[in-house]
């Protein structure tokens, strides 16, 4: 079923006034009292987008795990990467992350709530690893919750569509070119008719409980509570939104609801993560002084999403910068004994810019290389990544800083390429563009990394970033 675009300011004017009290206060004294740990399962490192002063694991050993629920703060990441890998493999992954969280959590005495953070755009293995980590964790019979609300990237949702604003309109999620990933395409942009697609009717749309903005904005926290109370198991609530306080609202319910015994599958966006977590925004972005360090070398910047967006910031980027840039050609990395002689090519120009001082892009050439499967897809897509990691291991310079765009492209940069295994996330220099403080066991530790995901910025992004953190700028 197709919906049309609807003007996102004249839609706005006609919703209901929001609720006029600020609870995030409330939410941050009930996570401290109820002592439970928000342990969020990202499936690329773009979820952490929104927060500020929480780890990120790319490991997740039961000592490790149980060390971290033991550790003070709200919650941490645990990187799972799970979009990269097809679906087989991301369900296995899922099955030994529910078993050792289930471990740790058993030998910390601390129940933690699981969140599945994945893409705003709907794209990623649901309900698939969600279900194993939850039989992991003996929570199968739970119902799902979700909650794909992004203002930072312009997601919204309004009477169940899932929208994606592309300037003053909102474009249902179905029509958007992100429906059309050769590896988790959809056609439903309405949220109930979504899970009835993706988990392949086994919930019916007409069995999903929709939390409106009606419910939030005029009924408060406690409409919101009974709802969800009435949620069946082995069913899913959908939740609309188009703000933070409209989060806020919904979060106070639920920790009633969930006082109540009521609980959860959550798959979210990172929006819900943060309200969830009680991180307090903040408030501005990371200035240049606390993103550069102190290397003669340049920064760079790692370009490997194929996304039409970032197709047009890397040209801007391009256009108005005095930034090296360097095309990797694909065809010719998937090209038989082709691509050693390419990536060689490549590391020998970044690292000669660098050592000059000179920020340089390194970018895939924008013609996608499409499989004739999902499967076939990813694989061509990991090529590619891997490709990428092996002219990031090959540097010879510590960047200034380092930006990589793209959530599976980030995701290996920072574990295969800088060997990061804990992580801090430091705050943003763009709406939805985190930045990590690398720790002391990677490659070049205390190194600002800049997680740029593919969809997310205006035409101008990746250029204002790296004017403002030109040498001298």
């Amino acid at each position: 079923m197709t919906h049309d675009n609807r003007n996102k300011k004249q839609i706005f004017e006609t919703l209901p006034p929001e609720w006029d009290q600020a609870l995030l206060p409330e939410i941050q004294d009930e996570i401290k009292r109820l002592n439970r740990k928000i342990v969020i399962l990202d499936d690329d490192p773009t979820g952490t987008q929104t927060v500020h002063d929480l780890p990120v694991l790319t490991t997740w050993s039961v000592q490790t795990l149980k060390q971290e629920l033991l550790n003070p703060g709200p919650g941490f990441f645990i990187l799972t990467n799970s979009r990269s890998l097809d679906r087989q493999k991301a369900c296995v992954l899922g099955l030994e992350i529910g078993k050792n969280l289930q471990k740790a959590s058993e030998l910390a005495g601390i129940k933690p709530i699981v969140i599945s953070r994945s893409d705003s755009t709907l794209r990623g293995h649901f309900p698939h690893e969600v279900d194993e980590v939850a039989r992991a964790m003996g929570d199968e019979d739970l119902p799902y919750l979700i909650f794909p609300f992004f203002p930072e990237g312009g997601r919204f949702t309004i009477d169940d569509i899932h929208y994606v604003a592309e300037g003053d309109d909102l474009v249902p999620a179905g029509q958007t070119p992100y429906a059309k990933d050769a590896a988790f395409g959809f056609t439903r942009s309405n949220l109930k008719e979504w899970v009835a697609e993706k988990t392949e009717g086994r919930i019916r749309a007409d069995t999903v409980t929709s939390i409106s903005l009606s419910d939030i904005r005029r009924g408060g926290p406690e409409r919101v509570c009974d709802l969800l109370s009435g949620v069946k198991k082995g069913t899913a609530c959908i939740v609309n939104a188009v703000s933070y306080g409209d989060v806020e609202v919904f979060v106070t319910g639920l920790i009633k609801a969930g006082e109540k015994g009521k609980q959860f599958l959550y798959r979210t966006a990172a929006a819900f993560v943060r309200v969830m977590a009680g991180v307090t925004p903040k408030g501005e972005f990371l200035s240049r002084e606390e993103l550069v360090s102190d290397s003669p070398s340049g920064g760079l910047f790692v370009v490997g999403s194929y996304v039409p967006k970032t197709t047009t910031q890397l040209a801007v980027l391009k256009e108005e910068t005095k930034i090296v840039p360097i095309e990797i050609d694909v065809e010719k990395l998937l090209a038989q004994g082709g691509a050693a002689l390419e990536i060689d090519r490549v590391t020998d120009l970044v690292n000669g810019g660098l050592e000059q001082g000179k920020d340089v892009v390194i970018f895939t050439s924008r013609a996608l290389v499409a499989g004739s499967d999902a499967k076939t897809s990813l694989n061509i897509g990991q090529v590619v990544s891997d490709s990428l990691i092996r002219i990031v291991r090959g540097l010879a310079h510590q960047p200034r800083y380092l930006l990589a765009k793209g959530g599976i492209t980030s995701s290996d940069v920072a574990t295969k390429g800088l060997g990061v295994k804990r992580a801090m996330v430091t705050g943003q220099v763009l709406p939805g563009v985190p930045v990590w403080k690398l720790g002391t066991d990677s490659r070049y530790p205390g190194m600002s990394y800049i997680i740029f995901p593919g969809n997310v910025g205006d035409d101008n992004a990746l250029a204002a970033i790296q004017k403002k953190l030109v040498q001298g700028g």
